[in-house]
Order: C-alpha cells, then structure tokens, then sequence
C-alpha cells in the first residue's frame, strides 16, 4: 500500500514534505523534498497533493528513462520528462522564437542544484535534445510497433501478412534507389529520384500508375507515422509526388453472353481444381468478393434454412468496410457450389491464392472477355445484372455490402425470402 502524502504548513502555504524513494536516488540528489501546492486551504492542498506527487514521479521516471545511451530512449525521455513538467516538447529553435514571457517562463521551471541547472530538464524544456538517427529500415521496424496494433485490428494471419508485404517491399525500393538514409536527411531531391525510377519501371514493364502510387504512398506514411509518433518534429519533403491514374483501371464486368456460353458452358472449368471452380460458381449469384468466399467458416454457411444463404462477417478475417457485413440468399448455380462445399473451401481460406488460380487458369484456357478482365468482374457482373433487372438501390447495396451514400441505413431493409425470389429471377 502506498504510503499517505505528508502535506504541511510553511508559512502561509502548503507543501508536500516527502522522502524521495530510493529508486530515484540517481536522479534526485535531495533525500527529502518540500513542494508548494501553491494554496493556502488545507482541503484544496489535500485535492491538488496526489497529481502534484504523480507529476513528480512521471519526472523522474523520464530522468530514469533518459539515462542511457539509447538515443530513441533518450530523446523520448525527454519528451516525457517535457511533459510531466507541463510543457509540450518543443525545438531550440522554436522556444528561441517564442515571446519573451513564455521563453523566460520554461528557464525559471528547470530545476537548478545548488544553482546548476539540472542537464535532464534543460534539455526537455529548452529543446537541447536532439532526434535521434533514425534511419528508413529502422523506421520500418518503429512502424511496426507503433501502428500494428490499431491497423490489423480485428485481421487474419493472412491478412496481416498482406498488410505488411507491400509496405516492406515499398522500403525496399526507397532503399534500393535513394539508400538507407536517417530521415531527417532526406531532401526533396531523394523523393523526386524515387518518383524518376518509378517513372522509368511504369515505362518499361508497362505498369499502371496505381502500381508506383502505393509504393510511394506507403514510404510517405511509414515515415510520417515515425515521424508524428515519436515527435520528432521533422518537415519531410512529401507532396506532389503521386502519378495520374487513368479511370479505365476499373475491373471490368462480365457480359450476360460471356458468363452463360464461356464461363459456365458444359466441360469449360473441368480442369480447374474442385475447389476454385466452386469458389467462381458461388460468386456468380451472390457477388461476393472472392476473398469473402473463401473466407466463409461452416457455420456462415446455412444451406439447411427455409432460405439458403450465405453471411459475410469479419469472424476470423477483417471484411473490407462496416456495411460489407450482411447476409446473401443462394440461388443457381452459387446454391449448387456450396452445396459441394457445405463448410467452405480450407484450400483457399485466409488465403491471398484465390484470384491468382482461377485468373491464370481463364488466362490459359481463353476464358476472359478481354486481357483485362478478371475473376473480380463477376462481382461487377452481378451488380450490372440487378442493375438492369431494375432492382431496388436499397437492396443492391445491401446485397453488395455497399454504403449508401452517405444516408443513414433505416429498417432491416428487404427480407431473405424477398431478395432470395428477386435473385431467383436474374440467376444463371
């Protein structure tokens, strides 16, 4: 049990009067401390004693933490300490640039001993501490500790790994062009030879600007994070970096035609495995994206129900927005695949091999209506064949899993039953 603050009278005022605890002998050379509260009614002194001693301890605790070699340690310490004091850490430069009040302010709060001021808390409240070299690899690995928790919330394995591939390989390339730099010694310059080389492989491998895009737009918030998180207080030369996408990178759908005489014509998918071709079959009536397919468990399929039907939910997986979350009744051929796989496909599940299969197969076997068509299109297909089936926006969008613009989402919207008899329509 903690032992009770002693508060006492001197002259007017009330101080804590208090052993420093061992623990901080190194950094606090007083054995005994005498703090104002600043007031001179015994009730107001007992409310302010307990954050006044918590302030103190948070400071030494920052001294404590600021006495090492580790420059990352040091300098967050002397955020910390900066902190517990009641100021925000700021740079020597900028206290240099405050009033003359606010300045004076923070070189009378350093605690001098027998009139040296305290190294410790010069350097936290007058900016002396300087960022530590943090270097691009370096920052990657920070990155790691400081963002994964609140970004993979909720995520598979799987999806956890996705999520950290292309930011590692988005390093590598910064790396590889500009070198492992400490960030603050990165220039404008560095960013546009990164843009330049980026340039130069969308020429030559005939890449879409979204390729180069993301990689930039994951060196920029790697660093950024760092960078606010650790407060360094850098100006990175981010900005004006990014190329023109064009709008014909959309995927494409599948016409009627297509899906009918190509995709489900007798004997066509006999060489693609079992499970990928169910995993097609099942996305054709049902629009789900392959991802949430394969990322079905066996109780989020109910096949034994007055209405068959499928749910994606986030169990065990992350599903891309809030509203993707909803429920979608099997009919034609997407009823008869999960007949097949009553408790999903384990091959694929969790899995970023999906797409991969079934779009090299379409690929060798002449299977796409275009080069760029894809096994996403029979998502598209699916919204276009509601579309033109005249259906309801409010019941697309919640078959598709889409918000809806903006507006609040009112009732429970169409029943099972109902969207099962609309889809029945439109099914193949």
């Amino acid at each position: 049990m903690a032992k009770p603050i002693t508060i006492r009278k001197r002259g007017d005022t009330y101080h804590i009067a208090k052993r420093v605890p061992v623990r901080y002998a190194r950094v606090e050379p007083r054995s005994e401390i005498w703090v104002s509260l600043k007031t001179d009614s015994a009730e107001i002194a007992q409310q302010k004693a307990p954050r006044v001693w918590n302030d103190l301890i948070n400071a030494w605790e920052a001294k404590l933490a600021g006495d090492t070699a580790d420059a990352e340690k040091a300098f967050e310490a002397a955020n910390n300490l900066a902190r517990a004091r009641g100021y925000r850490w700021m740079t020597n430069n900028e206290i240099a640039k405050l009033p003359t009040h606010s300045y004076l302010e923070r070189v009378e709060a350093v605690a001098t001993r027998n009139g040296v001021p305290d190294v410790k808390e010069a350097d936290a409240l007058l900016g002396v501490a300087k960022p530590p070299a943090i270097t691009v690899n370096r920052a990657l690995e920070l990155y790691w500790e400081l963002a994964t928790a609140d970004a993979t919330r909720g995520m598979s394995e799987d999806q956890i790994r996705r999520w950290k591939n292309p930011r590692i390989k988005a390093i590598a390339n910064f790396v590889a062009v500009v070198g492992n730099l400490p960030i603050d010694q990165i220039t404008r310059e560095n960013m546009l030879d990164f843009r330049d080389w980026w340039s130069k492989k969308l020429d030559k491998e005939g890449l879409t600007a979204n390729s180069a895009n993301k990689d930039i737009g994951y060196v920029e918030s790697t660093l950024r994070t760092v960078n606010e998180m650790k407060r360094l207080r850098l100006d990175l030369p981010f900005g004006k970096l990014r190329f023109k996408e064009e709008d014909d990178e959309q995927r494409l759908p599948f016409s009627e035609k297509w899906i009918k005489d190509k995709l489900l014509a007798a004997g066509a998918l006999d060489n693609l495995n079992t499970e990928a071709r169910a995993v097609l079959h099942a996305m054709v009536n049902t629009g789900a994206r392959p991802s949430e397919i394969v990322g079905l468990l066996p109780h989020h399929i109910n096949l034994d129900a007055n209405v068959p039907h499928i749910i994606i939910t986030n169990e065990g997986k992350r599903t891309k927005t809030s509203t993707s979350k909803r429920t979608i009744p099997l009919v034609g051929v997407s009823l008869e695949a999960m007949r097949q796989f009553p408790n999903g496909f384990p091959t694929y599940r969790f899995k970023d091999r999906i797409s991969d299969t079934v779009n090299k197969f379409m690929r060798e076997n002449d299977l796409r209506e275009t080069p760029e068509h894809t096994l996403y299109g029979l998502r598209h297909s699916f919204e276009d064949r509601m579309l033109s089936a005249k259906v309801d926006e409010r019941i697309r969008r919640d078959l598709m899993g889409h918000g809806l613009g903006g507006r609040q989402r009112y009732g429970n919207g169409a029943s099972l039953e109902d969207a099962a008899a609309i889809l029945s329509e439109i099914a193949h």
